[in-house]
């Protein structure tokens, strides 16, 4: 099988508070395996950066190795209606580690780990908002694919 090729190298959002963004993703994102792997001190908004471990963010690293971003913004954070990011997960208890770390870590619940087969045969999910509102979900694949 030909390996998958990203289709997006990365994504950002914005925050009114990085140093609680921060806290936050670096508590739901270590069950699937994420850890924080760039800060920096930008003229637009100090930012953060997850990836695996290892990884750094393009264009020293591997484009798409270190895709997620945090960047810190003047003013409120209206996350548009529909908007949200889906992370993979290696498997169940990754999905109720992540959900469990995000209540924790000041997130809201958004839907409860557990199949959501409306998605597709094993599609098991988690839902969640950042304390600024994001909708961030993690998925794994009870098929096995």
């Amino acid at each position: 099988m030909t390996p998958v090729r990203p289709v997006i190298e990365h994504l950002s959002l914005t925050t009114v508070d990085l140093s609680r963004a921060i806290a936050f993703y670096d508590a739901v994102l270590a069950p699937l395996g994420l850890v924080r792997v760039a800060d920096y001190a930008e003229a637009e908004g100090a930012s953060a950066c997850w990836g695996p471990p290892g990884t750094t963010p393009a264009p020293e690293g591997l484009p798409g190795a270190a895709p997620f971003w945090v960047q810190l913004r003047d003013g409120p954070v209206d996350p548009p209606a529909g908007t949200h990011i889906c992370f993979c997960a290696p498997d169940v208890e990754a999905v109720h580690a992540f959900h469990a770390a995000g209540l924790a870590a000041g997130g809201t619940d958004y839907g409860a780990p557990g199949p959501r087969p409306h998605y597709g045969a094993g599609y098991y999910a988690a839902f969640l908002r950042d304390p600024d509102g994001w909708r961030i979900e993690t998925v794994t694949d009870l098929t096995g694919r």
